[in-house]
C-alpha cells in the first residue's frame, strides 16, 4: 500500500485500542494550521520505541485513552509557523520529542519545542538519537554521572538505548559489560563491549567473575524480580538508573502496577546506609515543574548526542526503514527481538 503524501494531505497512523499491529490503521486528513507558538513539520523520519510496543497492549504508564495517534518522536523539517514564531525556523530540519502523535506525515509542535539537526545529519540517523539517546545521556551523565576508568553494566545492550549508552559510555572511558543474546556479541565487541549472553549464562555470576568488586553503574531497562541482581552487582558507591519493565511487557492486567512495585524498590534501596543509590529514570521528570528549565536540559542534551555522532562517538543504528504504511510490519519487526538499533518509519 503507497501513500503519497502532499502539502494538503494528512497521513497519520491511528491506535484504536488494543489490538495486533494489523488493528494499526491509516487517517486521511487535512495538515493543520499552526497556532500561536506553533509549527508544522513535516516528517521526514520517526520510530517505533518500546513505548509504542507497551501503549498497544495499553501498558504505558501514562498513555493517553484510544483510540489516539502514536509516535515517540520525529525528525522533518518546518513547513509551516503561527504567530509569534522564529522566522528562521521554517524550511529548518528539526527533531521533536513529542509522546505520542509522531506517527504522521505532517505533526503539530510548541516551536520551542523543536531541536535543530545538524547540517549533514540525515534524518533517520538523527531519528536513531532523538528519544533514544536523550535517555542515554541524561541516564549516563545526569543520574549516574559516570566516570572514566569507571565500569557499567547495560542491560538489553544490543537495543535501541542499549546501543547508545554503550557508544556513549565508552567515549565517556567507562568499561562497558552488555547483556545480549549470542548473535549481537560480535557487533558489540567492535564497539569495546564485554558482551553476556543473557540467554544461557548465569548473568550475576559472569558479571562478578568479570568484574568481582562490583560495577559503578548498571542500567536496567528489564525490571521485575531481575532488577534484584542488578542491585546486588552494584560496588560501594555505585548507581542503578532502571528505566524500564520490559520483562512485564505481555502480561495481563495494571500497567501501572510494576513501575508503582519498581519506584517502591528505589525509595526502599535509597533509604539503606551502604552509599548506593537507585534512580527511575523518566525522560519527562521536571517538565510540569518547570517548561523552559526541561526544554533548556533536552535541548542541550540533544545537542550533545548529535556533536557525538558527529564525531564519530556515536553511530546511528538503523534496524530497519519501512514506509508509514507498513507501520504493522515495522511494529512487528520491532518487537521480534531479532533487530539492532531502531525500527525507522519514513513517509
Amino acid at each position: 500500500m503507497e501513500v503519497v503524501v502532499n502539502a494538503e494531505e494528512l497521513v497519520e497512523v491511528v491506535l484504536p485500542g488494543k489490538v495486533e499491529p494489523e488493528g494499526l490503521h491509516l487517517r486521511h486528513g487535512v495538515v493543520p494550521a499552526p497556532g500561536p507558538g506553533q509549527v508544522v513539520v513535516r516528517m521526514e523520519a520517526t520510530g517505533i520505541s518500546f513505548a509504542e510496543q507497551q501503549m498497544r497492549r495499553g501498558r504505558y504508564y501514562d498513555q493517553p485513552p484510544f483510540p489516539f495517534v502514536p509516535g515517540y518522536d520525529l525528525v522533518g523539517t518546518v513547513l509551516a509557523s503561527g504567530a509569534g514564531v522564529e522566522p528562521g525556523l521554517a524550511g529548518l530540519r528539526v527533531a521533536a520529542l513529542v509522546k505520542v502523535g509522531g506517527w504522521a506525515s505532517h505533526v503539530l509542535v510548541d516551536a520551542a519545542d523543536v531541536v535543530p539537526v545538524p547540517a549533514g545529519v540525515g534524518a533517520a540517523e538523527a531519528e536513531t538519537l532523538v528519544v533514544n539517546g536523550i535517555t542515554a545521556w541524561q541516564m549516563l551523565h545526569r543520574r549516574a554521572r559516570v566516570r572514566a576508568g569507571q565500569t557499567v553494566l547495560v542491560h538489553g545492550a544490543n537495543g535501541g538505548v542499549g546501543s547508545v549508552l554503550v557508544q556513549l559510555a565508552r567515549a565517556a572511558g567507562a568499561r562497558v559489560i552488555g547483556t545480549a543474546s549470542a548473535r549481537h556479541h560480535a557487533a558489540l565487541r567492535d564497539k569495546g563491549v564485554e558482551p553476556v549472553d543473557y540467554r544461557t549464562d548465569d548473568v550475576p555470576a559472569r558479571v562478578r567473575a568479570l568484574a568481582p568488586g562490583g560495577v559503578d553503574a548498571v542500567f536496567d531497562h528489564v525490571g521485575g524480580p531481575g532488577i534484584v541482581d542488578s542491585w546486588r552487582l552494584l560496588a560501594p558507591g555505585g548507581t542503578l538508573v532502571s528505566y524500564g519493565s520490559a520483562s512485564t511487557r505481555d502480561d495481563e492486567g495494571s500497567g501501572r502496577l510494576p513501575v508503582l512495585k519498581l519506584l517502591g524498590r528505589v525509595w526502599l534501596w535509597n533509604a539503606l546506609p551502604n552509599g548506593r543509590h537507585a534512580f527511575f529514570f523518566n525522560v519527562w521528570a521536571g517538565r510540569a515543574l518547570s517548561r523552559d528549565r526541561f526544554r533548556a536540559r533536552l535541548r542541550a542534551d540533544l545537542a550533545q548526542v548529535f556533536a557525538a555522532l558527529e564525531r564519530g562517538e556515536v553511530t546511528a543504528q538503523i534496524a530497519a526503514r519501512l514506509p508509514l504504511a507498513q507501520v504493522a510490519d515495522a511494529l512487528r519487526l520491532a518487537e521480534s527481538g531479532t533487530v539492532a538499533g531502531k525500527v525507522v518509519l519514513t513517509p
